[in-house]
């Protein structure tokens, strides 16, 4: 930690009233993301979690994003916490003029992280389950309630996180597949019906004795909810790859977060909804082998290209529904 990173977050913590001026902090920095400086503090009896965002992402490719982002996390917890306060950590505190918030800090052997337990070839359906119904939940909530499209007004900021590069850097891979890659981009522009997240992945939920507890939300934006699912169940397609030995119980998974999602679903055509969801899956599984974020436990071509092989033909003739994409890829 550099002295002007530690100046911020201090005067951050006096400013906000969550550190004394006589007191001391210690900070421990957490790894796992690419897009942000994250430390445990430790103050005299108690920890807290901050978070900075940063204008440049710690991946190989040139990826800068807006800073502003981080307005836009703090409020999709600020939200979650007011519908589902078992479903985030606590939000404590927030400055926008320096980027950074403070939330509760959740110890590892309380809250583990899924994909841990998934790379360890550990598959809890349950978890899946209950992930589903509770992005479901969030979604149903936020599509009814009036002045979050303009409070979560952040295309841009999702265009530079999400669609750009995953699905704009792939095309540019991938000629056969690049105009359908480009209406995928656009449709998910301009669809505006719930507050997404972004960022549903197992890396980002802890499993709490309550449920999941979902972190990281940079990409927040009120716009198509069929991301979300299509973003997490991605994740279980890809575990096979390093897990192979469990792939029934992934496809069980992929099933049960599937149906729990689905279940609440009242604000628009389920079968709309799925459809869009079916669609992008395949688009998001080629992505994170030829976008700008590939997954960082493929890392033999072999690998890349069969998932490339499952992918390229699904994109070109899309489904409807998520299972017959399952299908391809857990036969």
């Amino acid at each position: 930690m550099s002295v002007d990173e530690m100046t911020i977050f201090d005067e951050f913590l006096l400013k906000s009233g969550l550190r004394g001026a006589s007191e001391e902090a210690i900070y421990k920095p957490l790894t796992g993301g690419v897009s942000s400086d994250i430390y445990r503090v430790e103050l005299p009896g108690r920890l807290i979690c901050v978070k900075r965002a940063l204008a440049k992402l710690k991946v190989s490719a040139d990826w800068q994003a807006p800073v502003s982002r981080n307005v836009y996390e703090w409020n999709w917890i600020s939200f979650v916490a007011q519908h589902f306060p078992s479903a985030v950590p606590k939000p404590l505190a927030h400055d926008a003029s320096s980027g950074v918030f403070a939330m509760e800090f959740l110890p590892g052997d309380q809250y583990p992280l899924w994909k841990t337990d998934l790379l360890h070839g550990s598959v809890d359906r349950k978890a899946a389950e209950l992930t589903g119904r509770r992005i479901g939940q969030i979604h149903s909530v936020s599509a009814r309630i009036s002045g979050l499209p303009e409070k979560f007004d952040s295309g841009s900021n999702f265009y530079a996180l999400r669609l750009e590069p995953y699905l704009v850097a792939t095309a540019a891979k991938h000629p056969f597949v690049s105009d359908r890659l480009a209406e995928l981009v656009q449709r998910t522009a301009e669809t505006k019906l719930a507050l997404v997240h972004g960022d549903v992945s197992p890396k980002n939920i802890l499993l709490g004795k309550n449920g999941p507890v979902f972190l990281d939300a940079e990409c927040a934006w009120f716009g198509d909810p069929a991301f979300d699912l299509a973003f997490c169940l991605n994740h279980l397609l890809l575990k096979k790859i390093v897990v192979g030995k469990v792939a029934s119980e992934l496809a069980s998974s992929f099933a049960a977060l599937t149906a729990a999602y689905l279940d609440q679903v009242d604000w628009e055509d389920r079968d709309a909804l799925e459809a869009r969801a079916a669609s992008l899956l395949p688009a998001l599984f080629l992505a994170r082998v030829d976008g700008k974020s590939p997954v960082e436990y493929i890392t033999d071509e072999c690998q890349r290209e069969t998932v490339r092989k499952a992918a390229i033909p699904l994109i070109a003739s899309p489904r409807q529904k998520l299972a017959d994409v399952a299908q391809a890829w857990f036969p």
